[in-house]
């Protein structure tokens, strides 16, 4: 396989974090997107700075039963290493069966998804319901320590409702259990993805616990990262949805001022998308994204309009690069 080369030298400054075994460059991390984090965008990130990437939210119940749709988003490749898998679910047992299966995988590390706020996730007893099941929490939190040898993190929200903070509770638990690190989003359950991050909590969750402590929500650019590890004393900051349509947020250089700076990303996202996906099954999703780099952006809504109108792959390459093409020949001249 052809090693796959960064498109941008300008990654975070060398900041050495371990959780557990696992040893990272940079405080910086993507976070699990369902929908998103899919091999191609996680590969991107991980080449504009992303110190480890998470997977998209795995089914312990679609692991153990081998079912395809969970096992083809366990594709991964050493160039996006060291990657996270995240699973997903209420059931200890199966939970750690799903934690073997995936420690025979090339990862490196395993989440357990105790923040997701979704309707049909919360409904299952998993996600966020998960915080309100503290000691159910805890016997999956062992169950998966002790069915692998990879580094396990835990990812929830400060809290239920804004009656219920117990982020700081959850975080010892999580510690107790066996976690090696735990993530906190700053919102609660009932914010959904809402209102403010509330960092006051965050900081609370890092005093509790001798662990690493990564901060989540309301960071959308490189300095804002920065800036909550300061404010919270956090050892590393998770991006989810400022990174869609922006790599460039793990980077200190940040997202570039036009349209031309941005558009080399976009081509990459193409490219790596075209060698790891069925690429018309996955055109929707692929236009969704594509749109996402110019958002805001000046002068872009006649080529986020064909973006959306392509009826195809070659269709949407076309348009990039016919939209390409005169900045090319521009900087030729220059």
């Amino acid at each position: 396989m052809t090693p796959i080369t960064p498109i941008s030298p300008n990654l975070a400054p060398v900041t050495i974090m371990h959780i557990g075994s696992l040893q990272l460059q940079s405080p910086f991390i993507l976070a699990p997107l369902a929908g998103y984090t899919d091999l191609p965008f996680r590969l991107l990130c991980r080449e504009h700075g992303a110190a480890l990437v998470y997977s998209e939210m795995l089914s312990c119940h679609g692991l153990v039963f081998r079912q395809k749709n969970t096992l083809e988003m366990l594709a991964t490749v050493t160039e996006e290493r060291p990657v996270t898998m995240q699973l997903f679910g209420a059931e200890p047992e199966f939970m750690g069966e799903a934690a073997a299966y995936l420690s025979e995988l090339p990862i490196d590390a395993i989440d357990i998804n105790m923040g997701c706020p979704v309707r049909k996730v919360i409904k299952k007893g998993a996600g966020c319901a998960l915080m309100r099941q503290p000691k159910l929490a805890e016997e999956i939190i062992k169950k998966v320590r002790a069915s692998t040898r990879l580094p396990v993190t835990v990812k929830f929200r400060i809290g239920w409702t804004h009656q219920e903070i117990t982020g700081p509770e959850f975080a010892k638990m999580a510690e107790g259990a066996g976690a090696d690190a735990v993530t906190v989003h700053g919102r609660t359950w009932s914010d959904g993805f809402g209102g403010t991050v509330n960092r006051a909590a965050i900081a609370q969750v890092k005093k509790a616990v001798a662990i690493p402590v990564i901060g989540n929500g309301d960071i959308h650019s490189y300095q804002e990262g920065l800036a909550m590890m300061a404010e919270t004393g956090c050892d590393a900051v998770m991006i989810g949805r400022a990174a869609l349509g922006n790599p460039f947020v793990f980077s200190p250089s940040e997202r570039p001022a036009t349209v031309a700076g941005i558009l080399p990303a976009l081509t990459r996202h193409l490219q790596l998308i075209e060698r790891f996906c069925p690429v018309e099954l996955v055109l929707a999703r692929t236009k969704s994204q594509a749109g996402r780099y110019f958002k805001g952006q000046p002068g872009s809504s006649a080529l986020r309009r064909d973006i959306y109108e392509a009826q195809s792959f070659p269709a949407l390459k076309k348009v990039i690069e016919e939209f390409m093409t005169p900045i090319a020949e521009s900087c030729e001249k220059n």
